[in-house]
């Protein structure tokens, strides 16, 4: 069993529970079944994702960072916003734009702050995690990385959030969840955050050392390598280890408003 923190749509008051896996909920000291929520966005602050933290990722790019105009790697994180317009909870719809034939999925473990963070250092950064939840950073297949890909990965509705926080204390290394991701049933691609570059502690320090991160705000550790695509009529599910399970289905985006259906 694990604490977690929620809201149900249209309430904005968080409530606590415990997620007892695979598909129960006790609140209140009575148990649910997880079909009886309907759940809503549990961040409050800006999410933040971070590029190339994954080994496998870095290496598809690592001989383009070694060119212009970079001509070296990166020496810090390479850091971008999701914007509010992006946020829809669990079961709501990702819009596909009439433009595009697929999107890509991209499974990330999501770091809850819980207090302001300023130059933290790594023996103490877990400390100022509230907890931590699951993103879906939905983009339109790019090949740039280095220019702002905001047109790719800034649309309505391209960062599923959810369902819930999972209280930092339930769980027992943030650098060994395995996630898995699944299109319509499918297994598609799973990794494991022991692939990360930078730990969940060395991220929080390295972004910490420049810029502050305040309650609520939501750090992406990084997406795996070879993402599956996505296209109109998709169920994705996102699940990481110890933390639940978020998933949606892909409409085409005059079907969609605000993640509802129309």
């Amino acid at each position: 069993m694990v604490n977690i923190k929620f809201k149900h749509q249209g309430i904005q008051l968080m409530q606590e529970g415990l997620f007892e896996g695979p598909d129960r909920v006790t609140l209140d000291a009575e148990q649910h079944n997880i079909s009886d929520f309907k759940f809503d966005v549990p961040i409050t602050g800006t999410v933040y994702g971070t590029l190339l933290n994954y080994k496998g990722a870095y290496e598809q790019y690592e001989g383009q960072l070694n060119e212009d105009p970079y001509k070296a790697p990166p020496k810090a994180p390479i850091l971008y916003i999701k914007p509010i317009n992006t946020y829809i909870g669990d079961g709501e719809a990702v819009p596909l734009p009439q433009s595009e034939e697929a999107l890509s999925a991209g499974a990330a473990l999501a770091v809850v702050i819980g207090k302001t963070a300023t130059r933290l250092e790594k023996p103490n950064a877990l400390d100022h995690v509230a907890g931590y939840t699951i993103v879906n950073d939905i983009s339109i297949p790019h090949e740039s990385i280095y220019r702002p890909a905001y047109k790719e990965k800034a649309r309505d509705g391209f960062c599923p959030i959810g369902p819930w926080i999972t209280e930092r204390d339930s769980v027992d290394d943030p650098n060994a969840l395995k996630i898995s991701v699944y299109v319509n049933g499918e297994l598609k691609a799973e990794n494991n955050t022991s692939n990360l570059i930078r730990s969940v502690e060395e991220l929080l320090t390295d972004v910490t050392e420049f810029m502050t991160l305040y309650e609520g705000d939501v750090l992406l550790v990084g997406v795996p390598e070879n993402m599956p695509l996505l296209r109109a009529g998709d169920t994705v599910k996102v699940e990481v280890e110890g933390i639940g399970v978020l998933e949606n289905e892909v409409m085409d985006e005059n079907q969609v408003a605000g993640g509802k259906r129309k």
